[in-house]
């Protein structure tokens, strides 16, 4: 067998790279067999490299050095490398072509589990419902593509060290301009964060808040089930308080003795309630009272499709307010990005605290998508998307009026959800969730987004249409309606 005498000096495999101290995994593994005595060190080397692939550290489809850079990186003879590398070919341990280089085989069982996906998906749902994804078809690959083309050949060397961990200057200013434009917000770039989302947003301003002394935070009862998770995490007590018609309701948070709450005043999820201008100034007043602060997450602030979008609370009074959005809803929550605007009160701490997490967001990601805001890529965007889950809300109160006529639909004005009260026929609750749950529908109750308990029986459901076009929406409220039927 010659193939493997083919390898050049310049194919890399099992991390890259030459010298023994590489890093690489086959000559880490293989080093003390290169040490063995010179009768014994061929044989020590199959060994090494056969209980390599054995155990997993060499997994499948991992190339290998050729023979000259893994016999120079070891310090022995070419020929034992490709003895070794012959014999394991030849016992099925490799495989090799000529001009193909020599690879890990796959006939071996490795004793390494594969790695395991934890992403939140609903795996095998024939219809899923569940709200918080947006359509991904939509992302802008070609647009991003130019962009990350763009940035990589004008962006300054230096930009690629540690950057200021409030995020790039160029972003922060571009992402003034937009906030200050789309949603009326009062966007120092000094007192800008750029961060990996709401979700370390929150995060941040618990950390600040305890450091403040504030060790509970108000949130909407219903409300998002993260940010109980998120201001457990940084320390701070979470105290669900109920809504009225208005928003939150206030009478309630002057009397829970904490100094700071969280909302989603544009659009409340789940119920889809806009704060009214009078709750807006309540909410403030508040504030000012206790010395507190009003923590705005504004998650799909952009999409209203009835009547201009409701400017941010935020910008009625930045000391008071903290904001926090991100491209979760408009681009792809996979791509952690998102922004933080902080009173000065906060600012230092939370500055700080960016900085000790993580250094700052990578800079590569910044760049681009300053570049994609500036050259308006990521307005069209948003006009783009604003026009596809318009059609698809449409779509979905549509089929629930022909499958499920009688049914209450609200919180429609905007957003990438809606709520849907059933007819009373299809209770209780449990019983349905039962039955579309068996027939491979993923949908949320509303309770699931509420800690009161008051033995509801209508079924109430959170609806998320945004990623689903309208023939997949339509069918899957058909199939939910002959499930519910039984």
């Amino acid at each position: 067998m010659t193939a493997s005498r083919t390898n050049r000096g310049g194919d890399r495999g099992a991390g890259g790279g030459s010298g023994a101290g590489g890093g690489s995994v086959a000559w880490e593994v293989l080093l003390p067999a290169a040490g063995a005595p010179a009768r014994a060190r061929g044989r020590a080397l199959q060994a090494a490299l056969r209980e390599a692939v054995r155990s997993g550290r060499l997994v499948p489809d991992t190339r290998l050095p050729s023979s000259r850079d893994l016999a120079a990186d070891l310090g022995v003879s070419r020929g034992l490398v490709t003895e070794a590398y012959e014999q394991l070919t030849a016992e099925g341990y490799l495989r090799s072509g000529r001009g193909a280089g020599t690879w890990v085989g796959g006939a071996v069982r490795s004793a390494r589990p594969p790695a395991r996906d934890l992403a939140p998906r609903a795996p095998g749902a024939v219809a899923d419902f569940v709200p918080g994804t947006p359509d991904l078809s939509l992302f802008p690959r070609a647009a991003w593509a130019a962009a990350q083309r763009g940035v990589l050949a004008e962006l300054p060397h230096q930009e690629l060290g540690y950057p200021d961990p409030r995020g790039l200057p160029r972003l922060r200013t571009a992402l003034a301009e937009l906030l200050s434009r789309r949603r009326g917000v009062v966007a120092d770039p000094e007192r800008l964060l750029v961060v990996s989302g709401v979700a370390q947003a929150t995060t941040l301003l618990g950390f600040a808040l305890h450091a403040r002394g504030i060790g509970t935070v108000a949130v909407e009862d219903p409300g998002s089930p993260q940010h109980n998770d998120l201001y457990t995490a940084a320390g701070v007590r979470t105290v669900p308080l109920p809504l009225d018609d208005e928003g939150l309701a206030v009478g309630p948070l002057r009397a829970s003795d904490t100094r700071a709450v969280v909302t989603t005043p544009a659009h409340q999820y789940p119920t889809g309630i806009a704060y009214s201008a009078r709750r807006r100034a309540e909410l403030l007043d508040w504030a000012r009272s206790v010395d507190g602060f009003v923590l705005e997450d504004d998650y799909d602030g952009d999409f209203r499709y009835d009547r201009a979008p409701v400017g941010a609370l935020q910008g009625l009074d930045p000391e008071r307010v903290a904001y926090a959005g991100s491209v979760s809803k408009s681009l792809a929550p996979g791509l952690r990005l998102g922004w933080l605007l902080v009173p000065e009160a906060l600012a230092e701490e939370v500055v700080e605290r960016k900085r000790t997490m993580d250094l700052g967001h990578p800079t590569l990601d910044q760049a681009l998508f300053a570049r994609f805001v500036e050259r308006g890529d990521y307005d069209r965007q948003l006009r783009r998307c604003q026009r596809a889950y318009r059609e698809r809300r449409d779509a979905l109160v549509a089929a629930l009026a022909e499958h499920f006529p009688g049914s209450r639909v609200s919180g429609i004005a905007a957003g990438l959800h809606a709520i849907a009260v059933l007819p009373r026929r299809f209770a209780p609750e449990a019983g349905f969730l039962a039955r579309v749950t068996a027939a491979g529908i993923a949908v949320r109750a509303l309770a699931d987004c509420t800690h009161a308990r008051t033995g509801h029986e209508d079924v109430r459901l959170v609806l998320g249409y945004a990623h689903l076009p309208p023939a997949r929406i339509r069918e899957g409220v058909r199939l939910m309606a002959e499930a519910a039927e039984g």
